[in-house]
Formats: structure tokens, C-alpha cells, sequence
């Protein structure tokens, strides 16, 4: 049974009122996707969703111009998103806090003229802005809220304004669950509220999505020689993301069998890399907004991933990887030792330090046995943790049905 045909155990149905800032639109086809995977597989047990996906107002041209373009509904998977418009103030340095009243303020009686009301739970995928959003709207109809943590707002926390800070914690408080996406996440999300309101729920891939039997056939539909080495990179093209450090240590591999290709859609980092990878000594591809099915096929003809990031929760391209049977070179931040067993199913490098990365990515690409090996324990982790979207919404249906028996 593959994620879906997965239909739920038959329970009662419950109704959920979903809210995510981060989420895809026809404008923005690759934003997030984990949070469409979230949604979509909750979707398909017995919860019935709505999802509005609060999108900031926008002028039709200059800066951030691509928001103007988003329709007000869009079908994604099972469910309709909705975009009501709200203010996004910048500086965010200095406004973060007025956004998200202009969110509360705007998106509340979007919500009550556009759907039945009151729902059973209200579920949303950041506590700030999103929980924040929606807490007018959860008191007025006594909903319990659960809100997930996917690493930014928790690991941020600090950098906000004094204004923005307060409203995170008035919603930590009000929430019934703080959902995390790692343990070593939960530890942060403890600083803010007691044990018992924090919950570890992965998110995860479906291997069935990735014909890993197919890899000699894509990689020569890639036009990739049998003996190159794909060092594959996703993410953003950000300093966060190390990619300065990826660009340092590929083009110092001492090798000609290495072909680099890069997979971004944001970051202010991307001319810069193109500039770094016109100038470097191995080919390379670098690709924007990549299609998820064209990703997939990228992730099968890798011969290792490389995500040299600074601090993570736990990288959705990360259980890509496993899904694809490729091994991992990552830095040891966050949750991502949690993924990755050092040696076995990848390697874990210290970040910013791209001399290391160099010296055990040059290694192992000289033990092409040991790739494979390692890609393959990787995929069957995946499988024995249950890191897979059938089991993450298996798991939100069962928080959410002690969450509203709590209630």
C-alpha cells in the first residue's frame, strides 16, 4: 500500500481547519512542499480539511511581486487551499509583530464567512505567524489548537523583536501540542512549554515514489556517464544552507569524475552561485524551482547528497535520499544524527568547515561499494523508523483525537 491509497482506520470523521503560511500556490509551485504532504495525507484519513494559506498583499511588480499572482483558491491533492490577503510588514526586524495581527485580524472572518464553523480542532504548521493567526478565531469558538514546529521559529526565536517574541509564547500557551519535527527540536520547544504538550512527529517520504530500479536508465536519460560521481545538493541557496562550503569543497576535490548539480528555489545566494560554479574546475548543473517528480529522478541518479547546512530540524531532503537509496554527507546540527547513522547510512561532518567535508567526500566517492551500501541501509531505516507520510498522518490522527477528548 503506498501513502495514497491510504484511506485512514475508518474512524469517525472529525473536522480540521488547517492554516499555513509556507505552502504552494500556482505562483509558487515548489514552496514547502512538506507542508502540502502534511496536509494532503491527513486529508486522506478521516479528517475532512480546510486550509487557508494567509499570503501577504503585494504590488504586481518589484520585489516579492510573484505574491500578486497567487489565485484566491487552488485545488492541491485532496483539498481546495484558500489565500486570504494580509499585511506583511516590513522591516521584519522592527514589524514581525503587526504581521501577525494584520494575519489575526484579516484571516478570522475569512474563515467564518467561507466555511462551516465551528470546526472540531484547528491544526497549523507554525506556531508564528500561523498559531498565532489563528488563536481570535480558536477562542471565539473554544477550539483547542496544535501547532507544529518544523525548526524556524524555534530556532529563531531570539532574532525576533520583543513584540513578535510575546506572541509566540501567548500561543505556546494556549496550545494544546506543540508538534516537533525532531527530539533535539522538542528539547527547544521545552524552554516555552511543559513536557506533556510536546510531541516528536516525523514527517517522512514515500519510497514507492522513487523506481530506484530504474537508476542506470535515469542517470543515462540524464546524460550521465556510468563513471561520474553526481554530488547532488538541495536546499536553499543561502549561507544557512552551507553552501558556500559545498562550493569550497567540491571544487577543491583533486578528481575529474565529479559532476556538482545544485537544486534550489530561494535564497540570495543563487547568482553568486552560478557565478562560483562557471568558475569551477568540475562540471555542474544548477536548477531552480526544480519539479518534484524531475527531483526525484535527480535523487536516484546521485551517487551521494551533501547538505553542509548550519542548523536544521530535520531536512525533508534528507529522508528524500533514503527513499532514493542515496548516502548522506551532512553536518551534525539539529536533528539530522537523528537521521543518519555515522558510517553506516552516511557521514556526519562538523559545519562550516569545509576542509573536512572535502577530506570524506573525496573518500567516499573513491568506495563506490560502500555508497551503495550505505544508500541501501539508509532506505531500509526509513522503513523500520516508519518515516513515511502514511505514519505521520496516522500519528496526527491520534493527537488530535486525545486533544479534543482532552478538550
Amino acid at each position: 500500500m503506498t501513502d495514497l491509497d491510504y484511506t485512514g482506520d475508518g474512524g469517525e470523521p472529525y473536522r480540521v481547519l488547517g492554516c499555513c503560511i509556507h505552502h504552494q500556490s500556482h505562483a509558487l509551485p515548489v514552496r514547502s512542499p512538506f507542508n502540502h504532504r502534511s496536509f494532503d495525507s491527513l486529508n486522506r484519513t478521516e479528517a475532512e480539511l480546510d486550509l487557508v494559506v494567509p499570503t501577504p498583499f503585494a504590488l504586481p511588480v518589484g520585489p516579492h511581486s510573484e505574491y500578486a499572482k497567487v489565485p484566491e483558491t487552488e485545488r492541491w491533492g485532496t483539498y481546495v487551499a484558500h489565500y486570504p490577503r494580509f499585511l506583511y510588514l516590513l522591516p521584519k526586524r522592527y514589524l514581525y509583530h503587526r504581521s501577525g495581527d494584520s494575519l489575526q485580524k484579516r484571516v478570522t472572518p475569512y474563515i467564518e464567512d467561507n466555511f462551516e464553523t465551528p470546526h472540531d480542532i484547528v491544526h497549523v504548521s507554525d506556531i508564528y505567524l500561523d498559531g498565532y493567526g489563528m488563536l481570535e478565531y480558536c477562542r471565539r469558538h473554544d477550539l483547542p489548537l496544535v501547532v507544529n514546529s518544523h525548526a524556524v521559529d524555534l530556532h529563531n526565536y531570539e532574532t525576533f523583536n520583543e513584540g513578535a517574541k510575546r506572541r509566540l509564547r501567548e500561543t505556546i500557551d494556549y496550545a494544546s501540542r506543540i508538534l516537533v519535527v525532531s527530539d533535539e527540536l522538542a528539547n527547544v520547544a521545552r524552554r516555552f512549554a511543559p513536557d506533556e504538550k510536546v510531541v516528536t512527529v516525523p514527517i517522512g517520504e514515500d519510497p514507492t515514489k522513487f523506481p530506484t530500479d530504474q537508476r542506470e536508465q535515469i542517470r543515462a536519460e540524464l546524460g550521465i556517464d556510468p563513471e561520474t560521481k553526481v554530488v547532488l545538493s538541495v536546499g536553499a541557496y543561502t549561507k544557512e544552507k552551507g553552501i558556500r562550503e559545498l562550493v569550497s569543497a567540491v571544487s577543491a576535490l583533486d578528481r575529474e569524475d565529479v559532476l556538482l548539480v545544485t537544486v534550489g528555489h530561494e535564497g540570495d545566494l543563487r547568482w553568486w552561485l552560478l557565478d562560483q560554479l562557471g568558475k569551477s574546475p568540475h562540471p555542474a548543473r544548477s536548477f531552480w524551482q526544480l519539479d518534484p517528480v524531475a527531483l526525484r529522478r535527480w535523487h536516484i541518479a546521485a551517487d551521494v547528497l551533501v547538505h553542509p547546512s548550519w542548523r536544521e530540524g530535520r531536512p525533508t531532503v534528507i529522508y528524500e535520499a533514503m527513499a532514493a537509496k542515496t548516502p548522506v554527507v551532512a553536518s551534525n546540527v539539529g536533528g539530522i544524527p537523528e537521521m543518519i547513522v555515522d558510517g553506516e547510512t552516511g557521514l556526519l561532518v562538523p559545519p562550516h568547515d569545509a576542509d573536512r567535508l572535502r577530506e570524506e567526500l573525496d573518500a567516499l566517492l573513491d568506495e563506490p561499494d560502500r555508497l551503495r551500501a550505505m544508500g541501501a541501509a539508509g532506505h531500509q531505516r526509513l522503513l523500520d523508523q516508519q518515516w513515511t507520510w502514511q505514519r505521520h498522518a496516522q500519528r496526527l490522527n491520534e493527537i488530535h483525537h486525545k486533544v479534543m477528548a482532552e478538550w
